[in-house]
């Protein structure tokens, strides 16, 4: 769908200069994504991977593959080339699709509507949950039981119910201290 450099946003490696790689397509259909235009693979046209792993060797830091829904696509070939070109390859899933590529960071954000696949909670570096309402601290909470021991925990407000989602993740994280908050600072900041 597009590609982009900046800095990473969200999650364990805020501020982090990356190349973002947006992938085309995503049947998850989270009511609240911001990225709604990447749902139809259709309106972006076929973009050739070598191009891709050649924009991204222009640009320092890390890769970050996302979408929409990547692991609907085979990642093999992508992640092989660009790690041959020793960048380091981070993806965002919602890990309801089998797990292809090799990757140096994998940030799984779990979405209750397509619950993400065994394989994929297993080897899980990072699990973001997205806070929209009171019960996906609940659902957090059940997700965290499935990922390894050395996964980093973190809740992130849903941006349009920030204000409100934001004091409730404080309490949550001070009484639960193993989550952390991670907040959009992109959007703070008024970048992509």
């Amino acid at each position: 769908m597009e590609e982009f450099y900046t800095i990473q946003g969200e999650g364990f490696h805020t501020g982090t200069a990356s190349y973002f790689i947006r992938i085309g397509g995503c049947d998850v259909g989270c009511h609240w994504c911001d990225v709604k235009e990447s749902w139809n693979e259709k309106l972006h046209p076929v973009t050739a991977t070598d191009l891709i792993v050649a924009n991204a060797k222009k640009y320092k830091g890390i890769t970050v593959i996302t979408g929409g829904e990547p692991l609907m696509w085979n990642m093999d070939y992508i992640t092989s080339a660009l790690r041959k070109e020793n960048i380091k390859v981070h993806i965002e899933t919602s890990g309801a699709y089998p797990l292809t590529g090799k990757w140096d960071w994998i940030c799984l954000s779990p979405k209750k509507n397509k619950l993400p696949l065994k394989e994929v909670l297993e080897k899980a570096n990072e699990l973001k949950v997205i806070i929209y309402n009171m019960n996906d601290f609940k659902f957090a909470e059940s997700q965290s039981k499935k990922v390894n021991a050395d996964c980093k925990l973190f809740l992130q407000p849903e941006w349009s119910k920030k204000d409100k989602i934001i004091p409730l993740i404080i309490n949550f994280v001070m009484d639960n201290p193993k989550w952390k908050i991670s907040l959009q600072t992109h959007k703070y900041l008024k970048i992509p």
